[in-house]
């Protein structure tokens, strides 16, 4: 397994990828760079290619062209290069994706427990920590549905947590939840932004965008139009759509 990267070191790389559906090209030879320690946000309009570009960083979508690099190596739709990716780079979902029939702890405490080989009680030690850091201690012997969807995201937040990753993906983690669960899932991916985790995040709040992230990437029609810090690509863009995009009431 490799070591875990020195702070600004590139983690997990895109070069020139693409991915069609049928005749539509979702992801049109885009290439990002997401480095330890960072956070890269990643905006644009509905249908611009955002979640697929993360789907195809960690092969839920397999690119048709271009290559993914994690820590150095080229991934391949193979089952060794797909475990190690995946084991090292958690992703956190529009929905949650919980097993409704296992208890939130246990839910945490399954990629753990199968995936690395700890022991029983090691996983849910590990899992009740991680629940901690999330604020849903109290809630661990909870089943998911008795959660509401701000909570039960936190809970696949620390599920992605207890696999300890070098990066987390996030699809749109607030975009099923109303306003109020909004802010409580946006305050634990500052925390985490705060102590240094490597993430990329799709997203639609603007203004969480500009107050964490370090690098953001706006997207159109399947390309990367615009990058740069938030007060390049938010507060003063160079370009047209994301101009239009950014001046939208509330953004």
């Amino acid at each position: 397994m490799p070591a875990d990267p020195k702070p600004h070191a590139v983690v997990l790389e895109a070069r020139s990828l693409v991915k069609r559906f049928g005749a539509v090209t979702a992801v049109d030879g885009i290439s990002v760079e997401i480095r330890a320690g960072e956070v890269t946000a990643i905006l644009g309009p509905s249908g611009s290619g955002k979640s697929t570009l993360l789907r195809c960083l960690n092969f839920l979508e397999v690119p048709d062209s271009g290559e993914v690099i994690f820590q150095g190596q080229r991934v391949r739709a193979r089952d060794r290069d797909l475990d190690a990716l995946r084991s090292r780079v958690g992703m956190v979902f529009q929905q949650f994706n919980l097993f409704p029939h296992l208890r939130v702890w246990e839910n945490v405490a399954l990629g753990p427990r199968v995936i690395l080989g700890l022991p029983a009680a090691a996983a849910r030690e590990r899992a009740l920590g991680f629940l901690a850091r999330v604020g849903l201690s109290d809630k661990a012997d909870s089943h998911p549905l008795q959660l509401s969807g701000g909570q039960q995201q936190r809970a696949a937040i620390a599920r992605a947590l207890a696999m300890e990753p070098v990066a987390l993906l996030f699809d749109e983690p607030t975009s099923a939840l109303d306003p109020e669960l909004t802010g409580e899932v946006l305050s634990v991916m500052r925390a985490l932004a705060a102590e240094g985790m490597t993430m990329a995040v799709v997203t639609h709040e603007v203004a969480f965008a500009r107050a964490v992230s370090h690098q953001v990437v706006f997207m159109d029609a399947g390309r990367v139009v615009l990058r740069g810090t938030p007060a390049e690509v938010i507060d003063s863009p160079a370009n047209e759509r994301a101009a239009r995009f950014f001046s939208r009431p509330g953004a």
